[in-house]
């Protein structure tokens, strides 16, 4: 290829996450409006759920702990103060050593008209210990309706009715959120819930929209026991490194569809040093190399950073400069239109002068996923054979 040409060839792929942008806005813009109007976190209920009061089936909330989160009691009592006729909540731990297992008994104690169980111990069916939790208290919820929940994840009064309206359609299989983050202003943190509205969000919305959700993800998901059984429980992803994504992609690989709810949930973000950040975005890296290789690397295309540089080099500072300047503003574009204007997520505007910064930490982290890794979860260590979790060590 002639110096010509490369340079060409540059400036086209570097047009890619340019154009990712632009279609990102027109996304997001389109993605909230077909909700009406938008659902900031803090009233009874979006208008979509006070829309579907006549379906409001009785809901098993399944939360399955490992260690206790930063401002776990308010996470945990969200889901107690619901808008909602019936539900009931379960936690599983491991032992009675868990440390959250005070909060949980004090929540219990502060919301006694909220049918609230905690089951200790659940059977080794595979390596994930938070999916064998998963086993148990799906098995011994009372509803047929389930929802999953992380728990660091807060929610507002209106959550249960916008999670299980979708269910009032019989093509529906799954219901799952985007969700953006609540920190303790620490730098790491900042850079890691910037993400969630301004990168991961947009390219969810994006996947939505170029053909049916195949995944879900692990913040919240709902399906039914129906629809799990069809997939052979959650007993049949007890191995598997990305619960989320074998969760979604089973149950729309039976035909239904798996739906993206219009309003986010809210991570609360522990208190990070910048290794501990560094280490979570690998990891979440992985988890789309090891579920979705070709949309890992074409992740790429969604990055204006690496592209800057390639242009500097390639083809001229001047031009990397006008390159980036223009992706940049686009770039501001998508974070305010899906992550503040749609998300509702005051972070986005408080920092959005760290846009560049952030592009340099995901671009390294994504880039550091290539490489074989161990992962260190919940106090012990794997590596991933076709998806499925190996103990470090094991045969």
């Amino acid at each position: 290829m002639t110096p010509s040409a490369l340079r060409y060839a540059v400036l086209l792929l570097a047009l890619a996450p340019i154009g990712y942008y632009g279609v990102a806005i027109v996304a997001g813009a389109t993605f909230f409006r077909r909700g009406g109007d938008k659902f900031d976190g803090s009233h009874d209920g979006p208008p979509a759920s006070r829309q579907s009061d006549d379906f409001v089936p009785p809901v098993s909330i399944l939360k399955p702990i490992f260690g206790l989160d930063r401002e776990a009691y308010e996470n945990f009592a969200s889901f107690c103060r619901q808008d909602y006729p019936e539900f009931e909540v379960l936690f599983c731990v491991s032992d009675e050593s868990e440390p959250a297992l005070p909060t949980i008994r004090k929540l219990i104690a502060d919301f006694p008209h909220v049918p609230t169980r905690i089951l200790v111990g659940s059977e080794a069916l595979g390596v994930s210990d938070k999916v064998n939790k998963l086993c148990r208290m799906a098995r011994e919820a009372h509803y047929e309706h389930l929802i999953i929940s992380d728990s660091d994840v807060r929610v507002a009064p209106g959550f249960l009715r916008s999670a299980v309206a979708p269910f009032a359609d019989p093509e529906v299989g799954g219901v799952t959120s985007l969700y953006r983050g609540i920190t303790d202003g620490s730098l790491p943190a900042d850079l890691e819930a910037l993400g969630n509205s301004a990168d991961f969000a947009p390219s969810v919305i994006v996947a939505g929209i170029s053909g049916r959700l195949n995944f879900m993800l692990g913040a919240v998901m709902a399906t039914t026991k129906q629809h799990l059984a069809a997939i052979g429980g959650f007993e049949a992803i007890a191995d598997y490194f990305c619960d989320d994504y074998e969760l979604g992609n089973r149950i729309a690989g039976t035909g239904t569809r798996v739906e993206l709810s219009r309003f986010p949930v809210t991570i609360v973000y522990p208190h990070e040093a910048m290794g501990d950040a560094f280490r979570h975005q690998v990891r979440w890296n992985l988890s789309i190399r090891y579920s979705r290789p070709w949309g890992h690397l074409g992740l790429i295309f969604t990055q204006t950073l690496p592209w800057a540089i390639l242009v500097a080099v390639f083809v001229s500072i001047g031009a990397a400069i006008s390159y980036y300047a223009v992706a940049l503003l686009l770039r501001c574009a998508v974070a305010l239109t899906i992550g503040f204007s749609g998300m509702r997520d005051p972070l986005v505007l408080r920092r959005l002068w760290m846009l560049p910064f952030r592009d340099a930490f995901g671009f390294a982290a994504w880039f550091a996923s290539f490489f074989p890794q161990r992962m260190h979860w919940r106090g012990q260590q794997f590596i991933v054979r076709h998806r499925r979790l190996v103990r470090a060590g094991a045969d």
